[in-house]
């Protein structure tokens, strides 16, 4: 089956770029249909959709986020990036990647990463 695995370091300064990596295996990131998400959630706050990458390579981004993210992919490595930059301690959040079949579909989902933002 899909497993989606997020890395990327635990703590980014304020200002800094958040860069973190989704490592899909049981499937490929290019499969016909497929979407791979970025979505975060910040302590005591809901689920907050960042982006998505498709299965063609392209982006679509949060309009309140458009202008600091880019989601980019290596298909040689089956990998999905988030690059978000100029962070806050407002971004410090739990981040997810999920996948699934088309764009508004969850269908499989990450552990998820805890990102600090902080001095």
């Amino acid at each position: 089956q899909v497993q989606l695995q997020e890395s990327g370091p635990g703590l980014v300064k304020p200002s800094q770029t958040l860069s973190l990596t989704c490592t899909v295996s049981g499937g490929s990131i290019t499969t016909n249909s497929y979407y791979w998400h970025w979505i975060r959630q910040p302590p005591g706050k809901g689920l907050e959709w960042i982006g998505y990458i498709a299965y063609s390579g392209s982006t679509y981004y949060s309009p309140s986020l458009k202008s600091r993210t880019s989601i980019s992919r290596d298909t040689s490595k089956n990998q999905c990036t988030l690059q978000l930059s100029s962070v806050t301690p407002g971004n410090t959040a739990v981040y997810y990647c999920a996948g699934g079949v088309r764009a508004s579909s969850y269908n499989y989902w990450g552990q998820g990463t805890q990102v600090t933002v902080s001095s």
